[in-house]
């Protein structure tokens, strides 16, 4: 048994320098030109326990404990990505997080989703509070120890730095959390450690180093112990086209060691594949003409580029394990990723993603939304998903869409959608995702009951009032309320016996005239072909007539009417399917 690196990932908003924090990162450990700098592998940059040590030389005396890790395996790839590439299902194979926040802008939408992601995966995180080079009136010092440097500043800025920090604790506390500036936490198991740094003057790097390293070996414990010559488990991070060896899989190992030859298994759309493995590739970082050097195998954590047969089809985010029993295998994975891959609802959207995990994360979210999926894959979107989509629609219109994240969309599925009507609904921010959708689906419905409004009649139920006709016929004028829908000039009135008696002429309201009136309002109405106390009387309630056809048209469009509006148009189909009249 031995203990493995960590695997470490980055995320935040946009341009909050989750990227360039992983740059200062390993800028530093390479800029000691010391043997056994940083080492490159696929996906990830592995940082030695000895440039730990070196970095955060400056707090030496601090910091009371030894670091026992090997190193802190950092995810090149920043963002969801790392989250989204699963584990085991619902575990992602990040052991612990960098939130990246700005200190200057604050909270922003990726900053609230990366939250969201963190708490789903129950992922322990700390917070860099970057970019504090740039506050107005901080002065830059040469150290990478925030302590140093905060330790120089002048008062009035201590002072604005603090409500900063103050100002970011209570919207972390928003969200579930109690954080603290990593040097005044009491306990770090029940809050967040907030550690100013500046990716550009690497100031806070020194500190943010050793609390990674440190609360990993602290909290994860018998997460990084994993035995020498154990079942190599790794996830799929990127399936990738490469000059000369066909289709590879960039794959981060997480447990055990992966040899040349090892037979594997991953996932595709079509079930559980398995292949040889052919050779394990790594950077040449040394130049020359070869981009990768061959190794005969990989210890977890650790990242490799697999050449292999039959990886046609591999899916972004998938588990893959070195087999041990295949049918065994095959079972569990198909088991534990059915309602990812292989479930199918009778009626629902499509949903494709980059990963297995940005799908679980997004039909979890539709699926707590009321939202029915019928398909949902990594993927690109195609122009099959556009034939499927509007075949759905055909039986509800609301979900015959197409829902993509982070995905590329095909020039034929773009086509076919305009022609066809059929939406695609993409962004690369998952719940813009769901929120997009619901925007399209509620201005869908206005403007189809915009439209319904103008061509069908609508449902409308009204009581004569009494003491109030105006006149008894030729027209017709007497007083109405309207108890629910609504009526308008020229509908069809009927009895509850489904005859129509007459229609609306003109609606007027003190001396006003209107197009119509809505539930709640009192009116007086004038109708031809009413002969007042005999066709209809004070107290007598009536309702608009809607055709049978008109009927159909409207179950066609169940989103069309307000709460109000549905009963009124449930009694009238009631009175109309049943009436003789009809």
């Amino acid at each position: 048994m031995y203990i493995r690196s960590p695997i470490v990932v980055t995320l935040g908003h946009v341009d909050h320098g989750k990227t360039s924090i992983l740059d200062a990162v390993r800028g530093t450990a390479v800029a000691t030109k010391e043997a056994g700098k940083i080492t490159q592998m696929i996906g990830a940059s592995y940082i030695r326990k000895g440039d730990i040590d070196r970095i955060s030389g400056a707090l030496k005396g601090r910091m009371k404990f030894e670091l026992k890790i090997p190193g802190l395996l950092f995810i090149d790839t920043p963002g969801h990505e790392a989250f989204t590439n699963l584990r085991d299902r619902g575990g992602s194979i990040a052991d612990i997080a960098v939130l990246v926040v700005d200190i200057n802008q604050g909270f922003q939408p990726q900053t609230v989703e990366s939250i969201k992601i963190l708490k789903q995966y129950k992922t322990p995180f700390i917070i860099a509070a970057n970019k504090i080079d740039v506050m107005n009136g901080w002065k830059t010092q040469p150290t990478t120890s925030f302590l140093d440097s905060y330790s120089k500043q002048p008062e009035f800025m201590k002072e604005r730095f603090d409500a900063k920090i103050y100002e970011m604790m209570g919207r972390i506390s928003e969200h579930g959390f109690d954080s603290e500036r990593f040097d005044k936490v009491s306990d770090f198991s029940k809050q967040i450690a907030i550690v100013p740094v500046s990716a550009k003057t690497k100031e806070g790097l020194s500190e943010l180093l050793m609390l990674i390293a440190g609360l990993s070996q602290k909290f994860l414990g018998k997460n990084l112990t994993i035995e020498e010559n154990g079942r190599g488990r790794g996830s799929i991070m990127e399936v990738k086209e490469e000059k000369g060896m066909g289709v590879t899989v960039d794959v981060i190992l997480y447990d055990g060691v992966l040899k040349k030859n090892d037979e594997v298994f991953f996932l595709t759309v079509n079930g559980v594949k398995r292949t040889k493995v052919r050779a394990l590739l790594e950077p040449n970082v040394m130049g020359g003409k070869e981009r990768y050097n061959n190794v005969e195998k990989v210890v977890a954590a650790a990242g490799v580029k697999i050449s292999a047969p039959d990886l046609e089809g591999a899916l972004p985010g998938s588990p893959l394990d070195v087999v041990t029993d295949f049918e065994k295998d095959k079972k569990e994975i198909e088991k534990t990723f059915k309602d990812i891959v292989f479930k199918k609802e009778e009626v629902g959207v499509i949903l494709r993603a980059d990963s297995l995990g940005s799908v679980e994360a997004l039909v979890r979210l539709l699926e707590e939304s009321g939202v029915k999926v019928k398909e949902a894959s990594a993927g690109k979107i195609t122009k099959k998903d556009v034939v499927t989509a509007e075949a759905v629609a055909g039986e509800n219109r609301y979900l015959g869409a197409i829902l993509g994240f982070n995905v590329e969309i095909t020039k034929d599925a773009g086509d076919a959608a305009d022609n066809k009507g059929i939406p695609i609904i993409a962004s690369d921010i998952i719940y813009k995702v769901l929120e997009n959708y619901q925007d399209w689906v509620k201005d869908t419905k206005e403007k189809e009951k915009q439209e319904a409004a103008k061509k069908l009649a609508w449902p409308g139920k009204i009581k004569l009032l009494s003491g109030c006709c105006f006149r008894v016929s030729k027209p017709a004028i007497f007083g109405i309320e309207v108890l629910g829908g609504k009526i308008r000039k020229g509908c069809k009135l009927m009895n509850r016996n489904g005859e129509v008696i007459g229609e609306i002429r003109e609606i007027q309201h003190e001396k006003e005239k209107l197009d119509e009136a809505v539930a709640g309002k009192q009116v007086a109405i004038s109708c031809s072909g009413i002969y007042y106390g005999k066709d209809a009387c004070e107290g007598d309630i009536l309702y608009t007539y809607i055709s049978k056809g008109d009927i159909e048209k409207f179950e066609g469009r169940p989103g069309v009417f307000t709460d109000d509006e549905r009963p009124v148009f449930d009694e009238i189909k009631k009175i109309v399917v049943g009436s003789p009249f009809g």
